[in-house]
């Protein structure tokens, strides 16, 4: 592109972005008017953004089969590792309890409010249950990862319900999104727990030895399970209607998108008859 085009695309710049906004103002709400949650959701997308990027350059959150990835296998006595099981419990009950709190902190009859926070806390309990009852683990944690991702879980689970109540009383977007919403979230939530199934289902108690899971879609994707957890995020999104809640679920599925990759780069290295049209996330695409 020649240089002297460069001044005129600056000059569309803003109409771009003004065009942008009226597009989506027909799908959100406003931006709450708070500092705080307009900076997280630019913190919170980018930082999701990042750590897939980081993933599929092989610097991964160390967790699951990448628990020792990054030379945590030569960590230090002083770094502090937890079993899966407790990490992973780590991870994802202060999130639930931020979910199952918002009944009590931000009572509502509001159609919207009620749907999210009774989705939000339902997905987490789901998330608890697999834990206890359905995962099979056989490695350990990085405590620090444990803590990072439960933190990650905790701020967005309470910044989606706060500003979802912020919304309140503000005129509704032209278009209504919620009933989509309520069916993605189902969608993702069933999908999800049912690879997971099948993924506990590669294992007999005991071993410890990865295996190709089969079944559902784990013949056309490694990674159907973040497939369906990507869904059910948007299914939130759709819900709100909000602005964070869009953002992260955007930032949630390229992190997801990465770790697949990562994923399926991992299959093909240990597993020699690793199917090569099997893809990581999308089926025939990605």
């Amino acid at each position: 592109m020649p240089f002297h085009s460069y001044p005129y695309l600056l000059k569309l710049f803003p109409i771009w972005v003004s065009a942008a906004m009226d597009v989506l103002s027909a799908f959100l709400f406003p931006p709450p008017p708070s500092t705080f949650v307009n900076v997280m959701t630019v913190v919170s997308t980018t930082a999701l953004a990042m750590a897939g990027l980081s993933e599929i350059n092989g610097k991964h959150l160390q967790y699951s089969k990448f628990w020792n990835a990054n030379g945590a296998s030569k960590l230090s006595a002083e770094e502090s590792k937890v079993s899966s099981k407790y990490g992973m419990l780590l991870a994802y009950t202060p999130a639930f309890l931020a979910g199952a709190a918002s009944f009590w902190l931000f009572p509502s009859g509001d159609e919207r409010v009620f749907l999210l926070k009774s989705a939000l806390t339902l997905h987490f309990f789901k998330r608890i249950f697999e834990v206890l009852f359905i995962h099979k683990y056989s490695s350990k944690m990085v405590l620090k990862t444990a803590i990072q991702i439960s933190l990650s879980y905790f701020m967005s689970t309470a910044i989606m319900i706060y500003t979802q109540h912020l919304s309140q009383g503000l005129p509704e977007p032209p278009i209504d999104l919620k009933n989509i919403g309520v069916g993605s979230f189902l969608i993702g939530i069933i999908g999800n727990f049912y690879h997971h199934y099948l993924l506990s289902q590669t294992r007999k108690q005991g071993d410890t030895a990865y295996k190709i899971p089969k079944g559902g879609l784990f013949s056309f994707v490694v990674c159907p399970h973040y497939l369906f957890e990507i869904i059910g995020y948007f299914g939130f999104a759709f819900i709100s209607q909000e602005l964070y809640p869009l953002c992260f679920s955007i930032g949630t599925a390229v992190y997801l998108a990465g770790r697949s990759y990562a994923t399926r780069k991992w299959y093909i290295s240990k597993f020699e008859a690793f199917p090569n049209n099997v893809k990581a996330l999308l089926p025939f695409v990605f």
